[in-house]
């Protein structure tokens, strides 16, 4: 029968793929529409009274697409809205940050190195943070409204900045890094709960009454949408760069993540270039490799270590429980030749997934990772190439329950 740990595994991988699923569905509409949106031909005078259109193939059909600027004369029957593709990864991605960064602050949110909080101290300022997002990019978009758009834009990259920096200075780097981009996740997903659908609404009331709607709203929703689709790639980075220590796990992580959504700006230029039929911008290719070695120079900065000498109070509970040393001599003969700030298996230069097993205090603080990795499952060490026996993977198991057998929590 499936333990409590692995039962919450599995919550996490079901959360996990759920929100990887939303994000798909998200992304690949938003792609889609801004690409349609910039390659609509305009210079057609249509008899519908459309701003633009464009023919496309795909499945075998044709598609014959047209925009309206501000709405059609009369509402159609069927109207489709995208919307949950956005709700639905938010609130998947929220879930995954309290499974894993708020239910397991200890191990994976807070970092004694960095900031020695408390478990309610480092949740509150995960969720000001991000509510404090919100409120600064809206506030910005309504003091730049009549401004230039690309002064916008600049300012929100010195938010970002600020909140790299910031986000390295309280939490561990790996929960930095998921921080900011479930900072900039919120404001995408802000941009469409508070002010696209709104407005979409407001449009759809006022043709539904006979009334000619305003073109603002049409307007201010399409500035949002543009703003979405410069922020999503980064988006994207920051969520899988916890599997990355050379991008978490560095002295210079705040610069590295300020450094992404630059390169998201050009990567994202040079594909709406190509669909708007304005050319094609190779120098942004050339911009996007140099910022990218530029990034994986600051990566050779001296690694953080994941966690302190300073144990959590989970940890202390693992290093106090039977058979704990049973273990480290296990996971220090087995594991430690791998997973060491230098590592002494040929080949790597530092240790994977930026987790380090050297000491006491290291291994107490990962008991969980081990277990499920080493105990649990034969996952490491990968191949079992340095021969860890079926009496020592029982060993880990039998020491991990036993410490959650004190501490269910």
């Amino acid at each position: 029968m499936y333990d409590w740990v692995v039962l919450w595994e599995w919550v996490e991988i079901a959360a996990r793929w759920l929100h990887v699923i939303t994000a798909i569905a998200w992304i690949g509409s938003s792609f889609y529409f801004i690409a349609l949106d910039l390659g609509l031909h305009r210079d057609r005078n249509l008899a519908s009274g459309a701003d633009g259109e464009e023919w496309q193939v795909h499945g075998g059909g044709f598609y014959h697409i047209q925009k309206y600027l501000v709405a059609p004369r009369e509402m159609p029957d069927h109207l489709v809205w995208f919307k949950w593709e956005s709700y639905a990864t938010w609130l998947s991605g929220f879930a995954m940050l309290i499974l894993v960064y708020y239910l397991g602050a200890e191990f994976y949110l807070i970092d004694p190195a960095v900031m020695d909080l408390s478990v309610w101290q480092a949740v509150a300022i995960s969720l000001a943070s991000l509510a404090f997002g919100w409120v600064a990019y809206t506030t910005l978009c309504r003091v730049f409204v009549n401004a230039n758009q690309t002064v916008l834009m600049v300012a929100l990259f010195l938010v970002l900045v600020g909140m790299s920096w910031f986000y390295t200075q309280v939490f561990s780097g790996r929960a930095a890094l998921l921080h900011l981009g479930a900072f900039t996740a919120s404001i995408m997903s802000g941009n469409v709960f508070f002010v696209i659908m709104p407005n979409q609404r407001i449009v759809v009331a006022d043709l539904k009454a006979g009334r000619k709607p305003d073109p603002k709203y049409g307007k201010i929703a399409k500035q949002r949408s543009t703003h979405n689709n410069y922020l999503t790639l980064p988006v994207v980075f920051l969520m899988l760069s916890n599997h990355y220590p050379l991008i978490f796990a560095t002295e210079w992580n705040w610069v590295i993540a300020s450094l992404v959504f630059l390169m998201g700006v050009t990567i994202r230029h040079w594909f709406n270039t190509k669909h708007a039929r304005k050319g094609n911008p190779h120098w942004t290719w050339g911009v996007t490799v140099i910022l990218f070695l530029v990034i994986a120079w600051l990566s050779t900065a001296p690694m953080r270590t994941a966690e302190g000498e300073a144990m959590s109070r989970k940890a202390l509970i693992y290093a106090s429980t039977t058979g704990f040393q049973d273990v480290v001599g296990i996971v220090q003969g087995r594991c430690s030749m791998c997973h060491a700030a230098q590592p002494a298996w040929e080949g790597l230069f530092w240790p994977p997934k930026g987790v380090v097993l050297e000491t006491e205090a290291q291994i107490a603080q990962e008991a969980r990772r081990i277990y499920l990795q080493a105990g649990v499952t034969h996952a490491m060490p990968p191949g079992n190439l340095s021969w860890m026996e079926p009496e020592e993977r029982a060993a880990i198991v039998r020491w991990f329950r036993a410490a959650g057998a004190e501490d269910p929590a």
